[in-house]
């Protein structure tokens, strides 16, 4: 994690900013990262002389202004409610106060889609209810993080380029860590700043290709028909006069943490480091086994005639949960993408045999929360799910259920790090010693 800390570079970033003198300069932070890169941000300003004319921090969790000028706002994740909402008119407030010929330092990291999320103003009847069902029901229907916010983005209030739009006198610099695949800026907390590439045909189109129009709540469906019919209006696109004063940066990315543990691990004396360039993607539990199976081949390839050849192999990227139910999860499931992704590896490793006790795997989320839940995933090996079974659990009931938390809690495979101040997707590491 010490490779995706956003602090120095923000600070960086920021001493790069062409930001005349006398221009008042304000700051919104949004997403996970926000207070390490609102800290970022105002140690750049002030080394090079600059004061904070004002603005807010919306982050998961409280803590101290970098500035006095700065307001905390506490969102809430992953499912908007009435802290989201209060941090959503704390964004309004701030962008009122900009003038025309001012400068906004907005700092970008995955969550701010849910954190500052309360209902777009030009979404008529759809309230923030309406926003949390839509919220938790594309959770669990198995999309990805870009598909989720080409859907989260039509209906939140900063979302889509709104937050440009609300700004149209200043100049924007929009500096981000990314936590998409490719590190699109229009995905990362649902583009703010970015104009939406996609129209409503083509997005109901891709809904329904994918199976997941009928998984959203009928006030989205009826708010997405109407636009596509053209009968109510489309979001910001990239051509709209609102983003020509938007300069956007990407400064944090998953390649930093993988390359960060690729060194470590090299540091460490591991013989042989690969950093896979293919993203992970798909199912969890799906990826958990084609993982385990992928480290078992190798470990064949690690063992000599005369010597042992240790191997790490590193992945990054972000899996998906799907839930039967197409709708919020049971009542009894407990865990997150990368804890059913270890528990699902665990069984391959379990069912593997004497060969695969020097195999390990660890998969974690970088902001150090997988799901609902107090831990970033998990470590495991050929003998955790003997661990969990022994502890009275069933780990294969636990794995169907999505209650992966359960039995690796009672297995101790659990990662528990807190929120680390950062947020670039999740990390996978096979170790074979």
């Amino acid at each position: 994690m010490a490779g995706a800390q956003p602090r120095a570079a923000t600070r960086g970033a920021v001493l790069g900013l062409e930001i005349p003198p006398a221009a008042a300069v304000w700051i919104i932070a949004l997403g996970k990262a926000a207070h390490a890169m609102a800290a970022g941000a105002v140690e750049g300003l002030s080394a090079d002389g600059r004061e904070v004319a004002g603005g807010v921090i919306v982050a998961p969790e409280p803590g101290a202004a970098p500035h006095a000028r700065l307001r905390v706002m506490v969102g809430d994740h992953p499912i908007p409610g009435a802290q989201s909402m209060a941090a959503a008119s704390a964004i309004a407030e701030t962008a009122a106060s900009v003038r025309d010929g001012d400068h906004v330092v907005v700092l970008l990291s995955g969550g701010g889609t849910s954190l500052c999320a309360a209902p777009a103003l030009d979404v008529p009847d759809f309230s923030q209810s309406d926003l949390a069902a839509l919220y938790a029901a594309l959770m669990t229907s198995g999309a990805d993080i870009v598909a989720m916010n080409a859907v989260r983005k039509r209906f939140a209030r900063w979302s889509g380029g709104r937050l440009a739009v609300a700004l149209p006198g200043a100049w924007i610099h929009c500096l981000v860590v990314s936590d998409v695949p490719g590190d699109d800026v229009a995905s990362i907390s649902a583009g703010p700043c970015v104009g939406d590439p996609v129209t409503a045909p083509a997005l109901v189109a891709i809904l329904e290709r994918g199976g997941l129009w009928t998984r959203l709540p009928d006030a989205a469906r009826r708010h997405l028909s109407a636009v596509a019919r053209g009968d109510a209006p489309e979001t910001p696109k990239p051509h709209d006069d609102a983003f020509s004063r938007v300069a956007i940066q990407v400064i944090v990315s998953n390649a930093h943490a993988l390359t960060a543990a690729a060194g470590a691990a090299r540091a460490m004396g591991i013989d042989d480091v690969t950093i896979v360039e293919t993203p992970l993607t798909g199912e969890a539990s799906i990826a958990g086994v084609r993982l385990a199976s992928e480290l078992m081949a190798r470990q064949k390839l690690a063992r000599g005639p005369d010597t042992r050849i240790s191997r790490c192999v590193i992945w990054g990227g972000e899996t998906t949960v799907t839930f039967a139910t197409g709708g919020a999860p049971p009542a009894d499931a407990l865990g997150g993408r990368n804890q059913e992704l270890a528990l699902a590896a665990a069984r391959s490793l379990a069912d593997g045999g004497e060969q695969v006790h020097r195999i390990a795997i660890l998969a974690a989320g970088t902001d150090g929360r997988d799901g609902p839940t107090d831990a970033a995933g998990a470590i495991v090996d050929a003998m955790t799910w003997r661990a969990a079974t022994e502890s009275g659990r069933d780990p294969a009931v636990d794995l169907a259920t999505h209650s992966a938390y359960r039995a690796l809690d009672a297995a101790a495979a659990l990662i528990r790090s807190g929120h680390t101040g950062t947020n670039v997707m999740d990390i996978v590491i096979g170790l074979i010693l």
